[in-house]
């Protein structure tokens, strides 16, 4: 190939991790010229409402999806827990990158190191609100949407007492130093693919240059995770969420389900083989959803 282009939503975080995903195509395609093709999508530019309210997590990939298939773009490249659990045939993901840390992370306000409970948490994720009411009784959640930066200014504004973010995207953008502790997913179980960076490309394309990207135990992980979402239907907003250890020959998950109806919650583990990631998702799924909704 003469030419690649990688398509990218603009923000600051994607075009990092695009750039990493570029970085190892010139290193191993030195004659190849690879370019970026960034645009704003929808998800991007709705700050108003959650994102059950105008649509989910489609709304992040679906300009991404159209320049891929209009032959604007040869890859995308997205973090893989803000892709949907349902992808088009004609767009499969083709590469999962190695795993960053997978952990969520409490950020406070510049110069603080305590949450000031009488202001809200900013914080959009029942997934992660369910699981910090366990740890913080005290406090009070307010919907915080926007890029990391966007959300450290609103932060740091005095808007909010506190935030969660993702660890592997405040690690890529060298804001690590913000982190004031992390929370091990015994605390809070982060969502399905956090820290993993999943490659997209058209359906029946060689795309075997990928092949020395591909990180085996982050696909297992991957795989079994989003088989246990995808079970449930589990969107942006619904409480699901699942986290894999590929070890050797096995791989260990632990899943959250929420019931609506029931307004509860509960994990469970379990282990199997890696090459049956997905059907130990799967299996994990319908065990939990039976011992939570009878």
């Amino acid at each position: 190939m003469k030419k690649i282009v990688i398509g990218s939503r603009e923000s600051r975080l994607a075009v990092i991790q695009s750039e990493m995903v570029r970085s190892y195509l010139k290193k191993n395609l030195p004659e190849t010229e690879i370019s970026l093709l960034t645009m704003k999508t929808t998800g991007d530019m709705i700050l108003d409402r959650t994102l059950d309210k105008v649509g989910g997590k489609g709304l992040f990939v679906k300009e991404l999806d159209r320049a891929l298939m209009e032959r604007r773009s040869d890859l995308s490249v997205h973090s893989l827990k803000d892709m949907p659990m349902e992808i088009s045939e004609e767009l499969p993901i083709i590469a999962f990158s190695k795993r960053e840390d997978p952990r969520d992370a409490l950020i406070l306000p510049a110069g603080k190191t305590e949450i000031d409970f009488s202001k809200p948490i900013g914080c959009s994720s029942f997934r992660r609100i369910l699981q910090l009411k366990e740890l913080y009784p005290k406090a009070s959640f307010e919907s915080i949407r926007g890029n990391v930066q966007t959300r450290l200014k609103k932060l740091d504004d005095g808007l909010y007492g506190a935030t969660i973010l993702a660890a592997a995207g405040l690690k890529r953008l060298g804001l690590e130093s913000r982190i004031s502790r992390y929370f091990s997913p015994e605390e809070i179980l982060p969502a399905a693919g956090q820290g993993i960076l999943a490659v997209q490309g058209r359906c029946g394309e060689d795309y075997s240059y990928l092949k020395d990207y591909q990180d085996a135990d982050a696909a297992v992980e991957a795989l079994a995770e989003r088989a246990f979402v995808a079970y449930l239907n589990g969107g942006c907003s619904s409480p699901v969420a699942a986290f894999a250890r590929a070890e050797g020959e096995s791989v260990h998950l632990t899943g959250l389900y929420y019931s609506e109806e029931k307004q509860i919650y509960r994990k469970k583990s379990a282990e199997g083989k890696r090459a049956n990631a997905e059907d130990l998702g799967r299996m994990l799924a319908a065990e939990l959803k039976k011992e939570v909704d009878g």
